[in-house]
């Protein structure tokens, strides 16, 4: 059967963080076309729920549908931007979510947070949410390991995302991590999205888009992504945009929110991930092809980055 995943919506939903959810796990599908996952919507009680915009969304499911929940996805409501002073849910909500099964994964975007906070799901776990609403989380849940420097968190079966866009990129990471990296690639080609950004990538990037004018870092990165099978040295990186090296690494920083080392690591390791899926290419081979040299620095790397060998990754998704 199908993953089902549901979104528990609250008035003032954002609709955007709501459609995010539909719109990605909906695209996820077999080779034959079939579905991965059943998304469903239920809020506190069927009927319209009002969102920050002039739509009304007209929702046909109670909580109850939570019970049969593989994944709850809570996106964020203007109700988050005035959380009640005490922290605690409402007892309504709070009887909510004690309906959630135990070991179902719970998601949380944006200001979503705060529900999954205030419900004991993120006691002593790392967690994020967006960057203006830091300091009001951290005042009302000191024993969340708060981080709102990054785009998303994963901390046992609970996620939460920084907010918005962010969202995007945390049903892709749940997706990668279900069912691969191919199967989330297809899913980013199909919604015409970034396949992958990290987690731990800055939240707050000090210059997403280059003014009009300035020179930006995105020769090199697609002159890097050309040659990952190869040496790739930050002289030559920053000699891409006829650059210094302190100056190019300061830029790519202030573009991509980590360090050029970093991004590069992460380019090879989803080469390496999806070679792995796709082909039958010895490991020795996947780790040169992905420019990490041997199959002790492939296993080195995504150990670290996925707690699995690559053997163990391939018998997974393969």
């Amino acid at each position: 059967m199908a993953h089902r995943v549901v979104v528990f919506v609250r008035d003032g939903v954002l609709p955007i963080e709501f459609g995010i959810v539909h719109r990605l796990f909906g695209e996820a599908r077999t080779a034959e076309g079939e579905r991965l996952y059943e998304v469903r919507t239920c809020a506190l009680a069927p009927g319209n729920i009002r969102t920050d915009t002039d739509v009304t969304l007209s929702v046909t499911h109670g909580p109850e549908l939570l019970d049969t929940a593989d994944t709850v996805v809570v996106p964020a409501s203007e109700q988050d931007y005035a959380p009640p002073e005490d922290g605690k849910l409402p007892r309504p909500l709070a009887d909510v979510f004690a309906r959630i099964r135990p070991g179902t994964r719970v998601a949380s975007i944006c200001t979503g947070s705060f529900v999954l906070a205030a419900a004991g799901l993120l006691h002593n776990r790392r967690a994020t949410t967006h960057w203006k609403s830091a300091d009001a989380f951290r005042r009302l849940y000191p024993d969340v390991d708060l981080d709102p420097g990054v785009l998303y968190t994963h901390d046992g079966e609970v996620l939460t995302a920084a907010g918005v866009a962010s969202g995007i990129d945390l049903c892709l990471y749940m997706i990668r991590c279900d069912h691969g990296a191919s199967t989330a690639n297809e899913v980013a080609r199909g919604t015409v999205v970034p396949p992958h950004r990290s987690g731990g990538q800055a939240q707050f990037i000090t210059e997403p888009v280059p003014e009009t004018g300035t020179t930006s870092t995105s020769a090199a990165r697609a002159w890097a992504l050309s040659r990952l099978d190869q040496p790739v040295s930050l002289r030559e990186l920053a000699a891409q945009e006829s650059m210094s090296v302190r100056t190019f690494t300061r830029k790519f920083r202030r573009e991509t929110g980590m360090s050029p080392t970093r991004w590069l690591v992460e380019q090879r390791i989803n080469r390496a991930r999806e070679l792995l899926e796709n082909t039958d290419l010895p490991v020795d081979e996947v780790a040169d092809a992905s420019g990490f040299g041997t199959a002790t620095s492939l296993r080195q790397h995504l150990g670290r980055t996925l707690g699995v060998s690559p053997t163990a990754y391939r018998a997974t998704f393969r």
